[in-house]
């Protein structure tokens, strides 16, 4: 194991990748009402965030799930609570992220405001955040990606969290409507949120100090690709 983490080092050094983030298992819930379910994500977790500091990589990014039928407020304790466990069980350098969900299934985080009330109760300088552009949509949190409520949209983000949390972005087109909380992604100007969306979220100054990362289906339906990466680069020319 020694040999392949040296052999990822030394090819990831001569190689133009800057930043890598993992990404934790989707089963993860760190809200569920089951004990048991929270125990194994918190494991699971764990094992993962060791990974991540092991390779040097620049953070887990996670979704911390949902909390079904419980109160919301005892689903976002729960939340808390198992993730100072979880930095707890790993100690180093290495980075808690949570992504904000589309908010469907009694899913928490889908608003600056749940996932700064998260970061506030952990109070760990390793905490930090993730938006996904689709998710943000689907969750109702801004409808159109214009100048006008993207300045809104960050001011929120500013005030709930603080911009400078923010170390990624989930760059992902809408394959679902507003509001709709359906977690689906589509290729850059192919969905809701559109190429203009996109123009103005590149235009916007407090998008350019975090990654920029796809999730999208691709062209030729294998994944992010080529063509999605060139459409984002000329948004900014």
């Amino acid at each position: 194991m020694k040999e392949q983490i040296e052999e990822y080092k030394n090819e990831k050094n001569k190689s133009n990748v800057q930043k890598v983030f993992l990404h934790a298992a989707y089963l993860v819930n760190l809200a569920s009402p089951e004990k048991e379910s929270r125990d194994k994500s918190v494991e699971g977790l764990s094992k993962h965030l060791a990974i991540c500091d092991v390779i040097d990589a620049d953070g887990l990014i996670f979704h911390v799930g949902s909390g079904k039928e419980m109160d919301k407020e005892l689903a976002l304790e729960c939340v808390i609570q198992e993730l100072k466990q979880v930095l707890q069980n790993v100690p180093g350098r290495s980075t808690l992220i949570i992504e904000n969900s589309a908010g469907g299934g009694a899913k928490l985080a889908s608003t600056a405001k749940e996932i700064g009330q998260i970061m506030k109760g952990v109070h760990s300088p390793r905490l930090k955040v993730c938006i996904d552009t689709a998710h943000a949509f689907e969750a109702g949190t801004i409808e159109h990606y214009t100048p006008k409520e993207l300045q809104v949209f960050f001011d929120e983000w500013e005030k709930e969290v603080g911009c400078e949390h923010i170390v990624a972005f989930h760059i992902n087109d809408s394959k679902s409507p507003y509001n709709s909380h359906y977690d689906r992604h589509e290729n850059i100007g192919e969905g809701h949120i559109g190429l203009d969306g996109f123009k103005a979220f590149a235009k916007e100054k407090r998008t350019h100090t975090a990654s920029w990362l796809l999730e999208v289906p691709g062209f030729d339906n294998l994944g992010p690709d080529k063509k999605n990466i060139d459409i984002l680069k000329k948004l900014f020319k």
